[in-house]
């Protein structure tokens, strides 16, 4: 069937094959990076960054960004995915810089261009690294407002959940509400229900993972009460033990009580994992089936950060 994403990482997409291609042409040295099956290499969330940071590490210029997304949404659209949002950091695409940022956007931009004309649709939500902390967040939030329009459409918070507080990203999320970008924000997957609430606070209208908040049943309320769509993965959350099965995860729990859920990969080559995998076992686990997975489009669109004319033709995929 064909599939709204929402929450998906433009270099942590990248298959493992380009990235060694690209390391190839380049002549660096990736060690580490692979294990003997040239599968992705790591054994915790720590050393997932660090592969992450490794295999991205060979990404360096507006060129190879824009093969990068080429090559990412053509993975998608083998999925049935006809509309992807992506996380895009300027952090990775010239140190945020505004200048080297509009560089490397461009160049996607036509990327994202030749996919609109081969039947995937997607928007950029600009990225600042939590890790990196708030302050230096702040460059991060300008190249988005700079640039807002067109393929930048949304503004979200990623890194290392664990560092500081949501909250202490007001200035940037402040900054962006006032670009009219679209707000999200990473939280409830390795921190409680208190990391949704700081999410909040911010204004998201989503909020990245977020199945944490199941723990704190007036937190789910009020998930409902505001129309709080939550960009879930599975896969990823079973992958890196947030959850141990699928059995035990709470996106049935979710929806059962009414909490507009999607369903998304996350970083799928990392996670060894695709859309219609997330789907097949969802059917297995929970028994959803056609009514379900349409209703998640349609809480997708309704919550995706973009116009209106391509959200009607949207809600026309998913009657």
């Amino acid at each position: 069937m064909k599939k709204i994403e929402l929450h998906l990482h433009l270099e942590g997409a990248a298959p493992p094959a380009f990235i060694r291609s690209i390391a190839a042409e380049k002549k660096i040295d990736l060690t580490g990076v692979f294990d003997e099956r040239g599968d992705y290499s790591y054994t915790d969330f720590d050393d997932f960054l660090r592969c992450y940071d490794g295999a991205t590490s060979v990404l360096k210029t507006p060129r190879d960004y824009a093969r990068l997304l080429t090559e990412v949404l053509e993975r998608s659209a083998e999925e049935g995915v006809i509309y992807t949002e992506l996380f895009v950091s300027p952090e990775f695409c010239g140190e945020a810089d505004l200048s080297a940022w509009r560089d490397y956007l461009a160049a996607m931009t036509e990327s994202a261009a030749a996919g609109r004309k081969n039947g995937i649709d997607s928007r950029a939500i600009v990225t600042p690294l939590r890790h990196l902390g708030h302050e230096r967040a702040k460059k991060t939030a300008i190249c988005a407002a700079e640039t807002a329009g067109e393929w930048v459409t949304g503004f979200g918070l990623a890194g290392q959940e664990t560092n500081g507080k949501a909250t202490d990203y007001m200035w940037s999320f402040d900054c962006a509400r006032e670009a009219g970008l679209g707000l999200t924000c990473h939280a409830g997957e390795w921190v409680g229900p208190e990391s949704v609430r700081q999410a909040l606070d911010l204004g998201v209208t989503r909020i990245g993972h977020g199945v944490r908040a199941v723990e704190d049943p007036a937190l789910v309320a009020e998930l409902v009460r505001r129309d709080i769509t939550l960009e879930v993965n599975p896969g990823s959350n079973i992958a890196l033990g947030v959850y141990p099965d699928w059995a035990s995860h709470p996106i049935a729990r979710l929806a059962d009580a009414g909490v507009r859920v999607t369903v998304s990969t996350d970083d799928p080559p990392f996670f060894h994992t695709t859309l219609r995998q997330e789907y097949d076992r969802l059917a297995e686990t929970f028994g959803w089936g056609d009514t379900e997975f349409t209703q998640i489009n349609r809480w997708a669109v309704d919550a995706a950060f973009c116009d209106k004319a391509t959200r009607d033709r949207l809600r026309k995929e998913f009657p």
